[in-house]
């Protein structure tokens, strides 16, 4: 499977007083490097398109002011409405934190709907 590679630095905001990154900032930098991925997908008019359905967090070792590391994000399922993926924070060579998470396609009715070739193909590669 492809892994899209996200580059991201800890900045100040990211942190708590003693430094650690805030647990919660890991789903907005991961949130960043998925929206990264699908920059430049032509989604149909009126779909919402992709909203998380579920997350979860492992973390093993904590990242802190300053650091540069990489999210490296993997698709692991491409169903017919959702897809899901796993997403490693990765600084050295080392694995700080795995996010798994699904995500449905959403039509213009709110409601799930099969997720269109176009928008499928980039993950089908």
């Amino acid at each position: 499977m492809k892994v899209y590679k996200f580059p991201f630095s800890i900045a100040y905001a990211d942190t708590d007083a003693g430094g650690i990154v805030y647990h919660g900032r890991y789903i907005e930098i991961a949130e960043r490097a998925r929206m990264d991925i699908l920059r430049g997908i032509k989604f149909p008019d009126g779909d919402v398109g992709f909203v998380v359905r579920d997350l979860s967090i492992r973390y093993i070792k904590p990242l802190f002011l300053g650091d540069a590391f990489i999210v490296e994000t993997t698709v692991v399922k491409l169903g017919a409405a959702s897809l899901s993926v796993e997403q490693k924070f990765v600084k050295d060579g080392e694995i700080c934190a795995i996010l798994s998470g699904t995500a449905a396609y959403i039509g213009a009715n709110m409601m799930p709907k099969r997720i269109p070739d176009i928008v499928a193909a980039p993950f089908k590669e």
